[in-house]
């Protein structure tokens, strides 16, 4: 388009009327305050078209120009801040000088945020030549540095800061691709967070800036960090200005966002310092701040979708998500910017883990869990994804193993989408224990099973001898009755049986007497010894012949019944 030829022309227009290019950033010649706020913008627009700083050039000044760098994807949502910083250079509170005000305070939780990302990009890609005062300029026109600092004290914003409904009417049209997870919107996206990041977007960009374990874009250290990660994305090198202006233009394909980034940029390079948390001298006083339900500057169609991902459109047309074509410097979403949409593409990245199957697992000592814990990975639109490491952990005071004997197994997703791990070996120890299913290396949280290992119970009862029990009247059997309690043909030892003529028993064969002299035909808590056997004491006979029958039961139902003669 139009309006970046125009800009470009304006740009060389400027430089033939100055006669070279000034390369030390905005005139420090100080303006006088009367100026109007229109009047102030035009004169800023025009000093960053004919005067770049040190190391901030526009696109449109190199032999690459911008086309390339202006067909990026973007990571917002188009409603930003338009507000430029003052002309004055900003000078530390208690400085005489004009300037002295909060435009150059950045609430002190923000800015420690911005600096340790820089810092750690610094370290994991030094060719990146990241500086904090970028994510400042960002985080100033995205959000007014989370909203003047409102956040706790581990950096989450005190409530949602989000963008415009992307439904299309204005903005971008990006149906939903977290089920509402971030923007508690289950039809479209929105921007969210204090840097904007759209829900598709931040799946594959999100950082854990705080150490937490937690990947949110809600907080300012993760998001500064992510930012971060997507400005480097391609090995660009900010310290040059095609490389910055590309990365600044991936943020939000805008040449009016380069513009106001580049003034903040240039701005906080001259000097900052921070000024506490929840400090509304920071907060921008012109429209475009992003807000809970979308903000007060809805922003226009022709600025397009903002946001790293976020379909950001160029000066002349809205873009649309999913076009071919364009540069992608690492961001690994297409480019936009054209006139003839296609389609947004159906979401593949993983999104979600979910349980497969019964929630609570039981497994008899000794033996393998009949049932296995099963997960499924699906994307924000429910749909399989295939191939995704899911690993499967056991925790808790257990000797259960997988199959193989280790304590945890690492498996892939088959065509449904379903993971399931190796069986489960209970071991000897009853008790219970958990197994943890994640996605390493993504924030889709984890699933949780819950599995009991419980005692053996004998499914036979068995005699241990077939000798014929049998006595004469008020005498003595000969042979105790000796039995053996088994589960799948292994003895169970420490199980509980009873004996029992029946519980209205009067005659027939007895164990012994009461102190009253009654007889017993009724014995609990028998125990199996380390071999599953249990001896009943010495049966006696009464005067009543015939053949009866002893019943025994074991713990677990198992049942066994002996016959017993007592001949005339």
């Amino acid at each position: 388009m139009a309006r970046n030829r125009g800009r470009h022309a304006a740009q060389r227009a400027a430089t033939t009327a100055t006669g070279h290019r000034r390369r030390g950033g905005l005139r420090s010649t100080r303006y006088r305050r009367g100026l109007g706020g229109t009047a102030i913008a035009a004169v800023v627009m025009a000093a960053l078209t004919a005067s770049q700083a040190p190391g901030v050039e526009l696109g449109g000044d190199h032999d690459d120009g911008r086309s390339g760098a202006a067909s990026d994807r973007t990571p917002g949502d188009d409603s930003y801040e338009t507000e430029l910083p003052p002309l004055e250079s900003p000078h530390p509170p208690g400085a005489s000088e004009p300037g002295a005000g909060g435009e150059s305070g950045i609430p002190a939780s923000v800015l420690a945020a911005y600096k340790k990302a820089a810092k750690s990009l610094a370290s994991r890609t030094p060719g990146c030549g990241l500086r904090w005062e970028l994510l400042a300029g960002i985080g100033k026109v995205e959000s007014g540095h989370a909203r003047g600092g409102a956040v706790d004290k581990e950096g989450t914003t005190l409530r949602p800061i989000l963008g415009p409904v992307l439904n299309g009417q204005g903005f971008a049209n990006i149906k939903d691709t977290d089920g509402g997870r971030w923007d508690s919107d289950a039809d479209y996206d929105r921007a969210v967070g204090p840097m904007q990041f759209i829900p598709s977007t931040w799946d594959r960009w999100g950082a854990d800036g705080n150490g937490d374990g937690r990947k949110d874009p809600n907080n300012i250290h993760d998001a500064a960090l992510a930012a971060g990660d997507y400005l480097c994305a391609g090995g660009r090198d900010l310290s040059t200005g095609a490389d910055l202006d590309r990365a600044i233009l991936s943020y939000n394909n805008s040449s009016d966002y380069l513009r106001t980034v580049l003034a903040w940029y240039e701005f906080y390079r001259k000097g900052t310092h921070a000024v506490p948390d929840r400090d509304l001298s920071v907060l921008p006083t012109a429209p475009g701040l992003g807000e809970s339900g979308g903000g007060p500057d809805k922003g226009s169609p022709e600025r397009g979708g903002k946001g790293p991902g976020k379909g950001g459109g160029s000066d002349d047309k809205p873009n649309k998500p999913g076009n071919p074509g364009g540069g992608n410097n690492g961001g690994g979403n297409p480019g936009g910017g054209h006139e003839n949409p296609s389609p947004s593409p159906e979401p593949t990245k993983p999104h979600a883990i979910k349980r497969v199957g019964a929630e609570n697992l039981t497994a008899v000592a000794g033996e393998n869990f009949a049932a296995r814990p099963a997960v499924k990975v699906v994307t924000s639109k429910g749909k399989a994804v295939k191939g995704v490491k899911v690993r499967f952990a056991i925790s808790g005071k257990t000797e259960a193993t997988f199959q193989g004997g280790g304590k945890s197994e690492t498996v892939s997703t088959n065509a449904d989408g379903v993971a399931t791990p190796p069986a489960l070996s209970a071991g000897s120890r009853t008790g219970s224990f958990t197994v943890n299913a994640t996605v390493p290396g993504k924030d889709l949280g984890k699933v949780g099973f819950t599995a009991s290992v419980t005692a053996p119970k004998a499914d036979t009862l068995a005699r241990t001898s077939d000798v014929v029990l049998e006595a004469a009247k008020n005498a003595k059997f000969a042979h105790a009755v000796e039995v053996k309690a088994t589960r799948k043909g292994k003895a169970v030892a420490n199980t509980t049986l009873t004996a029992t003529f029946g519980q209205d028993a009067k005659a027939g064969p007895y164990f012994g007497k009461d102190e009253q002299g009654d007889p017993i035909r009724n014995l609990t808590d028998l125990k199996t010894d380390a071999n599953g056997v249990v001896k009943l004491p010495d049966l006696f006979a009464d005067d009543q012949t015939g053949t009866y029958t002893l019943t025994l039961t074991a713990d677990g139902g198992a049942t066994l019944e002996v016959k017993l003669v007592i001949k005339g």
